[in-house]
C-alpha cells in the first residue's frame, strides 16, 4: 500500500508540475499585451487576439480529440508530450515575427490546438488516480492550469520590459513538460480504451444533470477567461492614475498573478477540499455568488488606492477558480467510466468556445461605457450558473456527486 501511496503521490506531484509549465503557453503573449500595445501600438482588436486566437484554436482541437475520443483512446502521456512540444515551438516562433503581424494569430491558434491535448488529458490522468477525492484532484490540476496561466506574468515581473523573456521562458518550460510526463504513471482507475464512437460525445446534452453541469461551467467560464485577459490592463491603467507608468507596469503584473496564480490556486485545492467535504453543488454556487459580486463592484474602483484593488482581485481571484475544477469533477462522476477523457473534453470546448466572446466583449465596453459596465457585465454568467447548479442539486443524478455529498 505504501509503495501505491508513494506512486500516486509521486505521478500527481509531477503531473501538477508539468500541466503548471505547460499551461504557461496559454497567457504567455497576453502577458506581455501591455508592453506590446505601448511599444508597437498594438490595435485592441490585435491585443485581443494574443488571448482568442488560443481560445479558437483550443475549440477546433477539442472537437478534434472529442469527434475522435483522442483523450480516451491514446496514451494519455503520449498526447500530452506531443501536444506541449508542438505548442512550445508555436509560442517560440513568436519571438521571429513581428508582434503586428498577422501570423501571431496563426501560431497562437496552433499553441490553442494543442492544449487541447494537455488541460483535459491532464484531468484525465488525475482522475486515474481518484479515491473520494476527485474534487481535490482535479482541483490541484486546475490549480496547475491557473498557475500556468499566471506564470507569465510573474516572467514579465522579472524580465521587465524585455517582453521576449517571458516569451522565451513559456517555450522553455513547456519542453522541459512535454519530456517530464513521460515519467508520470497512470492510477488504475483508467478505463479500457472504447471503440471509435463519434455519437458519444452528444451524451454531454442528452443526460440532464451532465447537462446542467455544462450550463453550469458556461456560466462559470462567462466571466473566467475575460477576467484573466482583461485584469491586468485594467490594473495597469488604473495604477497609472496614481503613480509613475513604469512603477504601475511592475505593481499590475505583480498583482495579476497574485490574484490569477496564487489566489486562484489557493481557490482550486481550498475549493476541492470544500466540495469533497461538503458537496460540489454547495461549494460552486457559493463561489459564483462571491466571484459575480466581485465583478459588480471592481470596474466602480477604477483610480483607487492600488492596496485596495490588489486586496478586491485577490479575492475574485480566489473565488472566481474556485468552482472550476467542481464542474469537470461532477462530469467526471456523472460520466460512464470509458469515455471520461471525451466528455471532458467536450465540457472545455464548449467553455472555451464561450470565451471567444466574453474575451473580446470586454474591450467594446470599456470603450463605449468604462470598466464599470464591462466587468458588471461578466456577473452575468456566475449568477446563471448559481441557477444552473441548483438544477443539478435537485437532480436524482446529483447522488453520485462526491459519494452523495450534493
Amino acid at each position: 500500500m505504501d509503495k501505491v501511496n508513494g506512486a500516486r503521490a509521486g505521478s500527481l506531484g509531477l503531473l501538477a508540475f508539468c500541466t503548471v509549465a505547460a499551461l504557461g503557453l496559454w497567457f504567455s503573449a497576453s502577458a506581455v499585451v501591455p508592453t506590446l500595445v505601448a511599444e508597437y501600438g498594438l490595435s485592441p482588436r490585435r491585443a485581443a487576439m494574443m488571448t482568442s486566437g488560443v481560445q479558437i484554436g483550443f475549440v477546433a482541437g477539442t472537437l478534434i480529440s472529442a469527434l475522435f475520443g483522442l483523450a480516451d483512446r491514446l496514451d494519455p502521456r503520449r498526447f500530452f508530450m506531443a501536444s506541449a512540444g508542438v505548442a512550445a515551438l508555436a509560442n517560440a516562433m513568436l519571438l521571429l515575427v513581428e508582434p503586428t503581424s498577422d501570423l501571431v494569430a496563426i501560431l497562437r491558434f496552433v499553441t490553442g490546438m494543442c492544449m487541447a491535448g494537455i488541460y483535459p488529458v491532464g484531468m484525465k490522468i488525475a482522475v486515474s488516480w481518484a479515491r473520494d477525492d476527485v474534487g481535490l484532484l482535479i482541483g490541484l490540476l486546475v490549480g496547475a492550469v491557473t498557475l500556468g496561466s499566471a506564470a507569465p506574468h510573474l516572467f514579465n515581473v522579472f524580465g521587465g520590459v524585455e517582453w521576449q523573456f517571458t516569451i522565451a521562458a513559456a517555450s522553455v518550460l513547456a519542453v522541459l513538460a512535454a519530456v517530464m510526463i513521460n515519467c508520470v504513471r497512470l492510477g488504475p482507475n483508467i478505463a479500457p480504451a472504447p471503440p471509435f464512437t463519434p455519437a458519444a460525445a452528444l451524451q454531454a446534452f442528452r443526460r440532464p444533470a451532465m447537462r446542467w453541469a455544462n450550463l453550469g461551467y458556461l456560466g462559470h467560464m462567462w466571466e473566467l477567461f475575460a477576467m484573466w485577459a482583461w485584469l491586468v490592463v485594467f490594473l495597469d491603467a488604473s495604477f497609472r492614475e496614481v503613480m509613475m507608468a513604469e512603477a504601475a507596469a511592475w505593481w499590475s503584473r505583480l498583482a495579476t498573478f497574485g490574484a490569477m496564480g496564487l489566489g486562484g490556486a489557493a481557490g482550486c485545492l481550498v475549493g476541492g477540499a470544500i466540495a469533497d467535504r461538503y458537496g460540489r453543488t454547495t461549494l460552486t454556487m457559493g463561489a459564483m455568488a462571491a466571484s459575480g459580486c466581485c465583478a459588480l463592484v471592481m470596474g466602480f474602483l477604477f483610480g483607487a488606492p492600488p492596496w485596495l484593488l490588489t486586496f478586491v482581485a485577490l479575492i475574485w481571484g480566489v473565488t472566481i477558480v474556485a468552482d472550476s475544477a467542481q464542474f469537470s469533477a461532477s462530469v467526471a462522476e456523472l460520466s460512464p467510466p470509458e469515455f471520461i477523457g471525451t466528455m471532458l473534453t467536450v465540457q472545455t470546448c464548449m467553455g472555451f468556445l464561450l470565451t471567444l466572446f466574453t474575451v473580446h466583449l470586454v474591450p467594446s465596453l470599456v470603450a463605449a461605457f468604462g470598466w464599470h459596465v464591462a466587468f458588471a457585465v461578466l456577473a452575468v454568467g456566475p449568477f446563471l450558473g448559481v441557477f444552473a447548479m441548483s438544477r443539478l442539486r435537485a437532480h436524482p443524478d446529483a447522488a453520485r456527486l462526491a459519494g452523495g455529498r450534493k
